[in-house]
């Protein structure tokens, strides 16, 4: 797959950039759009910056008269289909993944039931009742998944709310202080591993080099991916030949069996038996210089503004005619 530079006048109207948002993962997403912003500006692409937490009206009028909706934002409101969706009404085109792939993908169990129909190997999870007692929901879980376990909102991204707890008491916290949709997951211990798959809308994909990230507790958390605690990476993983393999044809798959598009970002966990668990997905993961997958890009070569560019062209394709 080709990644060429953005040729004089391919992109003649103004693309705007739509950023920020009300989710908690508004800081990573502005960062992301300033970023993707002034790297379009230097392309010679004309650019409007948008909040999407200004308002529907500012939104709206932002939109009049543009070529394509550059998505730089992550979280509820923006990663989960409904902003996709506004688009489609609107016949705006935008990056990234459509409303299918959007809604599925930000259900962290609704993602790992189809993927795991596509042969992609899971981590064991259940959905917390709420509503249960917690010290009930704890043992339930316990007696289904053993211990230790992962809790974490089952529609939040960048690990944000994610605790393990590595005994039925410590779990029974973890319920009670559950304020949203929250599942447990069965805890894997091993190397934390993402793997960005990007596509040009013809069936044909290209896997970046994975890029393992690995922290002093072996948990890849919020302040881990933000750069609140000691982390560090590896590009590509320090795994074997056969798990690099393995680890590239569980994301391929996982992407088309979501209908991802354009680009996507996996999450996975490599046991020390050399097994891949795939966590999640991210459909618009984080797009600053030095996120994961301009990470991985560079390393393969690929210059930032070469990655911002496939994506972007990735918006000429009416996803609306796919299922």
């Amino acid at each position: 797959m080709r990644f060429p530079p953005l040729g004089p006048g391919e992109f003649s109207l103004p693309v705007v950039v739509i950023t920020g948002g009300w989710s908690r993962e508004r800081d990573r997403a502005l960062l992301s759009g300033t970023t993707v912003n002034d790297a379009l500006t230097s392309m010679g692409v004309k650019t409007r910056f948008v909040d999407l937490d200004d308002g529907r009206e500012i939104l709206l009028n932002s939109l009049d008269g543009v070529e394509a909706a550059f998505l730089a934002i992550a979280g509820r409101g923006a990663e989960d289909g409904r902003l996709q969706g506004l688009l489609e009404t609107l016949g705006v085109p935008y990056t990234g993944s459509g409303v299918l792939a959007s809604a599925v993908g930000m259900n962290k169990q609704s993602a790992k039931a189809v993927v795991a129909a596509a042969g992609v190997r899971v981590a064991g999870g259940a959905r917390i009742d709420l509503s249960a007692d917690a010290n009930t929901e704890a043992i339930l879980i316990t007696h289904l998944l053993g211990l230790p376990v992962i809790v974490k909102p089952v529609s939040e991204g960048g690990s944000i709310g994610l605790q393990v707890a590595a005994t039925t008491e410590e779990l029974a916290l973890a319920v009670a202080a559950a304020e949203v949709e929250s599942m447990a997951e069965a805890f894997h211990a091993g190397r934390s591993v993402s793997v960005g798959v990007l596509d040009d809308g013809t069936g044909a994909v290209y896997v970046l080099p994975p890029l393992e990230a690995e922290t002093w507790n072996g948990i890849y958390s919020y302040a881990a991916k933000h750069g609140t605690a000691q982390c560090a990476y590896y590009c590509p993983a320090r795994v074997t030949g056969e798990v690099l393999q393995n680890l590239k044809d569980q994301a391929v798959a996982a992407h088309r069996a979501l209908y991802c598009h354009s680009y996507s970002r996996h999450d996975f966990i490599v046991t020390d038996a050399g097994d891949a668990v795939w966590l999640e997905v991210n459909t618009l993961p984080g797009l600053s210089r030095s996120g994961n997958l301009a990470r991985m890009a560079h390393e393969d070569g690929i210059p930032y503004e070469q990655l911002l560019a496939h994506i972007l062209r990735g918006a000429r394709t009416d996803r609306r005619a796919q299922v």
